[in-house]
């Protein structure tokens, strides 16, 4: 199996009562597991159709792996992207928000406002562009598309109604005003700072 399902860090009802305990288990267990499984079968399928020359279903193929391992990497971020207690963001990664979007309340503004109006199932995102060296908030459909090359997912919160319907049914802009009371800060910071890294690294050659 190339894909596995990652452990979390807290236990299930650690983030009550912003997400229900039984939400996250069924989130992780079965909706993330479905995905791992799925990645792992295309793979699996591509592997055969190389071995007996026969690619008339890799175009559907290459779509199935595109799905689900988009799947599996959103929610392994959103995953460690959520803490039992939040905070602000800090340092480095807060004097970047304030750049880029003005304050941290416009930012707020921004995100809510991009996760609230996803239309059907998907992603708010902030991601570093790696291309125009800046942060972005984006809108990402189902679990792959409208998306650009070389954005890196620094924060992620799952609009698939699966990630909140148990608890708020179709109120999503309840669940997202408590999306910030759950931000691993920390762990964005980290994602942000590795990033940063990266992108000096290539810039410079």
């Amino acid at each position: 199996m190339t894909y596995t399902l990652p452990e979390l860090s807290y236990d299930y009802s650690a983030l009550e009562p912003h997400i229900s305990a039984r939400i996250m288990e069924l989130h992780h267990s079965k909706h993330h597991q479905a995905y791992v499984t799925g990645a792992n079968a295309a793979l699996a399928a591509m592997e055969q159709a190389r071995a007996e020359g026969n690619y008339a279903n890799l175009p559907k193929l290459q779509k199935d792996l595109a799905f689900n391992l988009g799947g599996h990497v959103n929610h392994s971020v959103f995953w460690q992207n959520l803490a039992p207690q939040s905070g602000t963001p800090e340092g480095e990664l807060a004097a970047a928000i304030d750049e880029y979007f003005g304050s941290y309340e416009a930012f707020k503004n921004h995100f809510s406002a991009a996760a609230v109006g996803i239309q059907g199932s998907g992603w708010a995102y902030l991601a570093w562009d790696s291309i125009g060296n800046r942060l972005i908030i984006g809108q990402m459909y189902d679990q792959q598309g409208n998306i650009a090359l070389g954005n890196v997912p620094l924060l992620m919160l799952d609009m698939w109604e699966h990630a909140f319907y148990l608890d708020y049914q179709n109120v999503k802009a309840d669940y997202v005003k408590a999306f910030w009371n759950i931000i691993n800060w920390e762990d964005v910071a980290k994602r942000f700072a590795s990033v940063k890294v990266a992108s000096r690294s290539l810039l410079l050659g």
